[in-house]
């Protein structure tokens, strides 16, 4: 089996978070960015993917057009992907083996994955090594509001439709205080900080998680990769991290310092499958737990509830809480339900998109 015929894809789908779309992006955030990546084979079978693009959808489309696609084009598919991957990494580390280059590498993995499922007639996470479970528990991943009467408003929502979890990812201690008081003390609450404080705040800031009982505290400080100084955090407060790491490398590192008490591995940006399926191994082996990064809406989404299958421990799905103005997929994204969603246990992962929605946002 050869790859006939790879396309990459770039749409832009808005939505609405009843705020004012300001805070973490490095400007307004009110669309979905995707880079899909549609790879079909001399068989028929087709294989979909996705690369991280919020912000940088264009440079991650030039990247995936450019750089890897002519590396695959014709190419003989194994039974499985990692050493094509592997491959893929190899021949691209020269152009940076983070950011731009392995999103794109990520999302081309995801698609052979998936026609590796396919070709078997299974659902990814049986060829993965089975399933723990037929559906996780999600937590409603707020946007940072940067206003207390708007976090109480969606915490309360999100609490009425069944969500046991609530992630908000605010940064200042009244804001959290105010998250706590409309969510009331039977939720889960974690907060993520995406970088925002000095280490000097967080080390201060950790009596107000504490006081608002929060299960960890996601990036507290920039930069991302300070694991040194994550490593003295986590010995005092639950820490969370990783969507911003890429390839089992760099997980190895964090998880060596003991900077997390839980790994985040994004599957659009880690390396795919291949490398998800790596860190996963890596932290169980570690005893920390995998609570995967997965704010998406396409490939990425069904790929992560596919891993989550067979995570160990009690892994959470984390779901955006926003509202698309449309539904990428056919049939529709499998979302949570009084808070929990259902894995796919179609073959593959899971995500085919519809073709009109596809061609109404299409860039």
């Amino acid at each position: 089996m050869k790859i006939a015929h790879i396309e990459v894809i770039e749409a832009a789908i808005p939505f609405d978070d009843g705020g004012s779309g300001l805070g973490i992006t490095p400007g307004r955030w009110d669309s979905l960015e995707f880079v899909l990546v549609r790879v079909e084979t001399d068989t028929g079978l087709v294989g979909w993917g996705e690369c991280f693009a919020y912000s940088c959808r264009a440079a991650v489309a030039a990247a995936a057009r450019g750089m890897v696609a002519p590396l695959l084009q014709g190419r003989e598919l194994p039974a499985t992907p990692e050493a094509l991957t592997l491959e893929l990494q190899r021949r691209l580390h020269l152009f940076g083996r983070y950011g731009i280059t392995m999103f794109a590498i990520s999302g081309f993995d995801i698609a052979l994955w998936d026609i590796a499922a396919k070709s078997q007639d299974k659902p990814l996470h049986a060829l993965l090594g089975g399933a723990r479970r037929s559906e996780m528990p999600a937590y409603a991943s707020l946007v940072r509001y940067g206003d207390a009467e708007l976090v109480q408003k969606y915490c309360r929502e999100a609490v009425a439709q069944g969500y046991r979890y609530i992630k908000l990812h605010e940064i200042e201690p009244d804001i959290l205080r105010a998250g706590r008081a409309a969510s009331g003390p039977g939720i889960g609450l974690s907060v993520d900080v995406n970088c925002a404080w000095s280490t000097e705040q967080a080390r201060e800031r950790i009596a107000v998680l504490r006081e608002v009982d929060a299960m960890w505290v996601e990036e507290p400080v920039f930069p991302p990769e300070d694991i040194r100084t994550q490593a003295q955090l986590n010995s005092t407060f639950p820490l969370g991290a990783g969507e911003n790491a890429c390839t089992r490398h760099e997980f190895a590192r964090m998880l060596e310092a003991g900077a997390v008490r839980f790994a985040q591995p994004s599957v659009i940006k880690v390396g795919g499958v291949t490398e998800f399926v790596a860190v996963a191994a890596l932290a169980e082996a570690q005893g920390v737990s995998v609570m995967p990064h997965s704010p998406y809406f396409g490939p990425g989404y069904f790929a992560t509830l596919q891993l989550g299958a067979g995570l160990a421990g009690e892994p959470l799905f984390e779901h955006l809480y926003v509202k698309p103005a449309a539904d990428l997929a056919e049939g529709g994204t499998p979302l949570p339900v009084r808070g929990v969603v259902r894995i796919p246990q179609v073959p593959g992962h899971g995500f085919v998109p519809d073709a009109q929605v596809l061609a109404r946002y299409r860039i």
